[in-house]
């Protein structure tokens, strides 16, 4: 096998308890159209046919197009339910987009008219620029450029063997083990697909701890890890 068995990500399914506060959101915010609505089929929530769906009947569940062949979707949950944690285990801490420079412009100018909050432009690594913000759920979500217009997020995050391999040994002494995992990557620079690598060290620093602002002057960006 010389790549992944999956093209992509089909859907990505969120909770919200407010469908047209969050259609709102994101089709004008964000500008991701509406591409499919339904309702759960019946029995699928709390009958026999549940496959893992929320156990609710005649639940909503809207489909946006995320580009790149790719959808989000939403399950409209009773406000009943209580909040999820996003740095618990087992759930998802944030989601990032990828976008052209110029859009990535747009969404910032769109943010600050709507008069959201977000954190950034901050350099995550590998020359990439990210924005973060939180969703009318309180899902924390990030949208990133690469100074390209098209970009290829794989081609400029992909590190060659020794600096995966930096970060993995502090996982597994197993040598055997590691060299599997990581034969696939390029074995040196000149080797791997153009972009900067992104280096062992590389790790995001959590934001979470910062207050985010809305719209602020520019000003000399910092280094963050991913």
């Amino acid at each position: 096998m010389t790549g992944p068995l999956s093209r992509g990500v089909h859907h990505l399914a969120l909770n919200t308890d407010d469908m047209k506060k969050t259609l709102d959101f994101y089709t004008r915010v964000l500008g991701m159209p509406l591409a499919h609505a339904l309702k759960v089929p019946p029995g699928i929530g709390t009958g026999p046919g549940n496959r893992g769906n929320p156990p609710f009947e005649n639940l909503r569940h809207y489909f946006l197009d995320a580009g790149g062949d790719s959808l989000l979707a939403f399950f409209e949950l009773p406000k009943s339910q209580p909040k999820g944690d996003r740095n618990a285990l087992g759930t998802m801490q944030h989601v990032s987009f990828a976008v052209s420079e110029e859009r990535f412009s747009l969404v910032k100018t769109n943010l600050e008219k709507a008069g959201i909050a977000y954190l950034g432009p901050i350099n995550v690594g590998c020359d990439t620029w990210s924005l973060y913000f939180y969703d009318p759920n309180g899902i924390r979500l990030e949208f990133s450029h690469q100074k390209q217009s098209e970009p290829k997020v794989l081609e400029r995050w992909t590190q060659t063997q020794a600096e995966a391999l930096a970060e993995l040994r502090t996982l597994s002494g197993d040598e055997a083990w590691l060299r599997r995992l990581v034969a696939h990557l390029p074995v040196s620079r000149a080797s791997r697909p153009a972009g900067k690598p992104r280096t062992a060290r590389g790790r995001r620093r959590s934001s979470g701890s910062r207050t985010p602002r809305a719209a602020r002057p520019s000003r000399r960006p910092r280094t963050a890890r991913r």
